[in-house]
């Protein structure tokens, strides 16, 4: 029986989103603006222009793909995605209707700044209100002609699964680093959702996928897809890229995650890892705030994937079939006009005279945090102490205020860090307190941003210690404030020059560009504790240069410069959307799209049978590993279907079929010992044999092997030095696999190596090239490519000039013999109009103009050669007596299976 959540999966993969469950509480709407419907976007390759709208079931499962709010005439527009509205709800005073206004304080809202002006801006969000079921169209409606937001509606039930217990319950705690030991469910309770971290619940996984459809279905109602970019914003919406892009393939989707991104030892606990690793990149651009969060989703995707990333122009891409994902590394700012709105109101001013009055003849330190696990208030608190104690100079002198901003989750552990707070607290203002002097100011309110200015203002060092956090502005804050308005008497210092000193954690996201702050490690408190003291005991001077580096900074990098960067990198990252055929392909969260060349096509198997049957002289050139049999098989010896379709194959006089594989010769010769017309090509084709009872021949001319007594020892310094890396000899080539090696690691060691051996070997006749999982030493002049022009080459000096040629591979050393192969009818090697069939296994980027899906599709086709073959009825006779010859097993060892150390494609 099929569990529930893998059945949601099936259901999602088929677009069956009316089986995930009743929507989130809030009524669909049913044409209520009366707009045009816009043209699906198909999962089948063809021009925009020809897709229709016919599927009813789909038509009625996800609403209508019409735009409930028209794009701009002007220009394009972009969506912005987040779980809340930059709006704030209210009630009126009559309980009849709503109140609604901006939210000022949102970043979100902010991001206008940077986009284009001729670029409208519509958001799509949940809001902080329960509106009932009743009232939500006219809410809808207001907030669309008012505000140019769609309002997402989830019921308090899904709300609650969805937010508090997977998105703040399990995902953030697990990307601030914290692993779920224990469940943290009250056990007389059937549903008591934490914020500290509970262990992965299914249930609440299915929760999460259903709140993004709801998601998905609001986007649908609002969106234009071929004019429209989307822009999704953190760790809640995860799973919408997938359900966007399974709808629309070539929709112009970027991400930022605004949170942490885990190393892959955390990540990997993830129980659905792999799942939204592929959501993400369903994305063309995702956006992280600092490299260090970059480069974890990296190596997960190297890890998890084998998905390996690659730097050009300063731009670093994933690729993904086909598709190029950027990788977007900029952290985001503040908005200074906002900031500097609210100093130059005269409340402000009031109220930092007030503070300079109550703080005068003191030092004041800051701290400004949510109340939650990570902030590390208490780490702070600990390290103010014992500043007091090892520096008593700073006693009746020294004071910290720190605000603490109500929480926004809940839990065990959480009110176990809140009640150690109150009590670290009240030791310090008991131990060092006296009459008119508290050591420690606690602010547990929400405080406004008039006060919180104000305290910025007045402060002489801002610090943070948080354990972990995305990206923590309150330093950029900080730094505006102390910098102050001209001409306004709540500058500091008003006449002189401005200055600021920060502590910061070294685990949050703005460090990195803080280069004149100190740095610390707040779980060491004795340290920090130093750090505070060296703060406020530097040089006027030296604050004052440190204040004026981040100013420039800040003042500089501000939200607008940061959407500014993200929207310019997503339409560079789109530009060829429209231009690439495409597939979406796979189940469930594996779905993603298959980006070709417009010229990419399946191999036709009436197209080619005809073309088989009208041609007089033909040549068949096969890959054997990944093309004839899988790469995954465990015996790699070919089936008796094989040999006996390659009999059949070479048994037709007008037919010269080889295999083409970088197996050594003896490999080759014993796997195919009963297919005595059949050519085979070893070692990449440095070694030729067109039958059994013939002579190998060389392609080229390297009598002296002497580099690898060069190369060799190198390889075994590294195979040494890199646990699961082995080397294959072969008679002509060295290669080292590291497949079976930590992922990391092993690209590291073959990155280096191949320096090495490019370095050792450069006067040798030899090239040294790395493939997937491998580093490959073999003589120049070598490759599949050349061995399929030669042979094209003797067939005509024979006199039997191929007027049908089928090149099938699977892998990076096939590409050679479909680039040269495409070029062989120019310089008259084959026949005028010779159909050429160069095929690859599988749907990916390839110079190839076919492909087949697998290795069974291959054998399928070669089949259907087979029969429409003519073959010589005597040769048939001599391979059917060899074939049950070689059948017969008159040894009492087992049966042979692939050797590991001999595989080449």
């Amino acid at each position: 029986m099929m569990s529930r959540s893998y059945t949601n999966l099936l259901d999602l993969a088929a677009g069956n989103f009316a089986a995930l469950g009743p929507s989130g509480g809030g009524r669909r709407r049913s044409g209520s603006f009366g707009m045009k419907r816009m043209p699906r976007v198909m999962t089948v390759p063809g021009p925009l222009s020809d897709l229709d709208d016919d599927d009813d079931d789909e038509q009625a499962a996800t609403s209508s793909v019409a735009s409930d709010v028209p794009s701009s005439a002007v220009g394009e527009r972009i969506i912005v995605v987040a779980n809340q509205l930059p709006v704030v709800a209210r009630r009126r005073p009559d309980g009849r209707g709503w109140v609604f206004s901006w939210d000022e304080d949102s970043l979100l809202l902010r991001l206008r700044d940077g986009v284009p002006d001729e670029m409208e801006v519509f958001f799509v969000g949940s809001l902080r209100a329960d509106v009932p079921p009743a009232e939500q169209d006219e809410v809808s409606q207001t907030l669309i002609d008012g505000f140019r937001c769609a309002p997402v509606f989830l019921s308090p039930e899904l709300n609650e699964r969805f937010y508090h217990h997977f998105c703040k319950g399990y995902l953030w705690p697990l990307f601030h680093y914290m692993l779920p030991f224990a469940a943290q469910l009250s056990p007389t309770t059937e549903a008591a959702p934490s914020s500290d971290g509970g262990r992965f619940d299914r249930s609440a996984w299915e929760a999460y996928v259903l709140a993004n459809k709801h998601f998905y279905e609001k986007v649908v109602e609002v969106i234009n897809p071929e004019d429209d970019y989307i822009w999704v914003h953190d760790y809640h919406l995860m799973a919408l890229p997938t359900f966007l892009r399974r709808r629309f393939n070539r929709l112009r989707i970027g991400f930022f995650l605004h949170s942490p991104f885990p190393s892959s030892e955390i990540y990997r606990t993830l129980p659905v890892r792999e799942e939204v690793l592929r959501t993400l990149l369903n994305c063309d651009l995702i956006g992280f705030h600092t490299f260090d969060y970059a480069r974890h989703f990296l190596s997960c995707c190297s890890r998890m994937l084998g998905l390996e990333y690659q730097s050009k122009r300063g731009y670093i891409g994933l690729e993904y079939f086909g598709r190029t994902v950027g990788i977007k590394i900029m952290p985001m700012g503040i908005h200074m006009g906002q900031l500097q709105s609210v100093l130059r109101l005269p409340e402000q001013e009031q109220k930092v005279a007030e503070l300079r009055q109550r703080f005068e003849g003191k030092t004041v330190f800051l701290g400004v945090d949510d109340t939650d696990i990570f902030k590390g208030i208490n780490l702070k608190l600990l390290a103010f102490e014992t500043m007091l104690r090892m520096h008593p100079k700073w006693q009746g002198r020294a004071v910290l205020v720190q605000i603490a901003n109500p929480p926004r989750g809940k839990g065990k552990e959480l009110e176990t860090i809140q009640a150690e707070i109150r009590v670290t607290c009240e030791r310090i203002n008991r131990d060092f307190g006296r009459t008119g002097y508290s050591p420690v100011v606690f602010i547990d309110r929400n405080v406004p941003s008039v006060e919180r200015l104000a305290y910025y203002t007045i402060a002489e060092c801002v610090v943070v210690t948080a354990v972990r956090d995305g990206m923590n502005l309150t330093p950029y804050e900080y730094i505006v404030c102390r910098q102050g308005i001209p001409g306004s008497e709540s500058a500091p210092e008003v006449s002189g020059p401005k200055k600021s000193m920060l502590v910061v954690s070294e685990f949050i996201g703005c460090s990195p560009s803080l280069s004149g702050a100190i740095r610390v490690n707040p779980w060491n408190i004795e340290t920090t504790a130093e750090a505070l003291n060296e703060a406020i005991s530097v040089s006027e001077q030296e604050k004052q240069l440190r204040h004026g580096k981040h100013y420039r900074y800040v003042s500089t990098h501000d939200v607008a410069y940061w959407s500014r960067s993200f929207v310019q990198d997503l339409e560079r990252a789109c530009k060829d959307h429209f231009r690439k055929p495409c597939w979406g392909i796979g189940l469930g969260f594996g779905f993603r799209v298959v980006a070709l060349d417009p010229h990419f096509s399946k191999l036709n198997l009436d197209t080619i049978v005809m073309s088989y049957e009208r041609a007089k002289s033909r040549a068949i050139l096969l890959d054997y590993d990944g093309t004839l049999v899988p790469q995954a098989s465990i015996n790699k010896e070919p089936s008796a279907e094989i040999v006996s379709i390659i009999n059949t194959l070479c048994s037709d006089s007008n037919n010269i079929v080889f295999i083409v594989s970088g197996r050594s010769r003896d490999s080759l010769g014993s796997m195919f010992a009963s297919c005595p017309k059949l050519g085979l090509a070893a070692e990449h084709g440095y070694f030729l044999r067109w039958t059994r009872d013939e002579e190998w021949q060389t392609i080229t001319r390297t009598p002296d092997f002497g580099w690898m007594q060069m190369a060799e020892p190198v390889m075994n310094l590294y195979t040494e030095a890199t646990d699961g890396s082995y080397i294959e000899t072969k008679e002509t080539a060295l290669v080292w696999h590291h497949q079976d090696a930590d992922p990391g690691f092993g690209s590291s060691q073959a990155k280096e190596m191949l320096d090495h051996l490019e370095s050792v070997l450069a006067n040798e006749p030899v090239a040294v090239k790395s493939g997937q999982f491998i580093v490959e030493v073999k003589p120049q002049g070598v490759s599949k490519g050349l061995v399929a022009e030669k042979i094209l080459t003797l067939m005509k000096e024979k006199g039997q000039q191929a007027d049908f040629v089928l090149c099938i591979g699977d892998d990076r050393s096939d590409e050679d013999m479909f680039e040269n192969i495409a070029d062989v009818m120019k310089r008259n090697i084959v026949a005028p109009k010779t159909p050429l069939f160069a095929c690859t296994v599988g749907q990916k980027p390839s110079k190839a103009r076919f492909y087949l899906d697998d290795t069974f599709e291959v054998v399928n086709m070669l089949s259907s050669l087979a029969d429409a073959s003519d073959p010589d009825p005597i040769i048939e006779l001599e391979d059917d007596l060899a074939t049950s010859v070689s059948s017969i097993d008159i040894s009492d060892e087992p049966p042979k299976f692939g050797n590991r150390r001999d595989e080449g494609s």
